[in-house]
């Protein structure tokens, strides 16, 4: 210690003040500056959604999907298509399900999500809805016993392997798939990891066994080479209920075009369709 220019004793190398501990070279965050940031930067980050809820006009629309080839992204461009140079900014939260990609709504993250979500499930000032419903078809190789078939009936598909990797617990689609095997005496798989629909499509083209289970709508891209058949599961049909989640007080002056454009544009249900007991009813 030396004495500083007031008489008191200062240290020679640093100093601690505020969370910040000055240093020979500059600072650096003390443990409880360190431990104060991650909530600083969650402030800041409220701020800016903040901000932009108030400009709706002068950024792109944030709209949240799985996947960039299944039904709802398919939908998303459909409208793009039929507005171009619409400002939208297409993302997919990591990790989300359909309680987190409801309050990512909430807050302002995003403006809009594709869910299958309950009735009465959503966070105050969300609204919801249903606007495609994707029946499903059975994705075999060649060489699977049911490849000849033109269309097929859920009782067709008991017995054989149904391999969807990455099913994870807590999930919408989850929930869709648990009913679905409970209501029809299925067997869908979700062992193993998942290492993307290539390789499923490469393990499903190599393999006399494994199936998985597709949109109808969903546009999926494999080699010719792998002679993959898509067959309808029909008597009942199985449809995957998508849901347009919202911020019911969301100013921004695409949303409002694209649900229209959603509810104009949405494909008539089967007369025969099951979905799960929980899901939302059609609009």
């Amino acid at each position: 210690m030396r004495p500083g220019p007031s008489g008191s004793a200062t240290r020679r190398c640093c100093g601690r003040r505020n969370g910040v501990a000055r240093i020979a070279r500059g600072a650096r965050p003390t443990p409880d500056g360190q431990a104060f940031l991650p909530h600083a930067r969650e402030v800041l980050r409220a701020v800016e959604r903040a901000a932009a809820s108030v400009r709706p006009g002068e950024r792109a629309l944030r709209v949240d999907v799985l996947g960039r080839r299944i039904a709802p992204a398919l939908a998303l461009r459909g409208f793009y298509e039929s507005r171009p140079g619409t400002e939208l900014d297409v993302i997919t939260l990591v990790d989300a399900n359909a309680t987190r990609a409801a309050e990512a709504v909430r807050t302002g993250e995003i403006d809009a999500t594709f869910r299958a979500v309950p009735v009465g499930d959503l966070p105050e000032g969300v609204s919801a809805e249903r606007v495609l419903d994707d029946p499903l078809q059975l994705l075999v190789g060649p060489r699977h016993p049911l490849a000849a078939a033109r269309t097929l009936t859920p009782a067709d598909l008991a017995g054989h392997r149904i391999w969807i990797p990455g099913i994870k617990p807590g999930t919408e689609w989850a929930a869709y798939y648990d009913e679905l095997t409970d209501t029809f005496g299925l067997r869908v798989d979700a062992v193993g990891p998942d290492f993307g629909t290539e390789a499923l499509m490469d393990a499903i083209a190599d393999s006399a066994a494994l199936a998985t289970l597709v949109g109808s709508r969903d546009r999926w891209v494999w080699p010719a080479a792998h002679d993959l058949r898509r067959i309808p599961v029909e008597g009942p049909t199985p449809v995957y209920p998508h849901s347009f989640l919202y911020r019911t007080a969301d100013p921004h002056p695409v949303l409002a075009a694209l649900r229209g454009h959603l509810v104009q544009a949405r494909p008539t249900p089967p007369d025969d369709m099951w979905t799960p007991a929980w899901a939302r009813s059609p609009s």
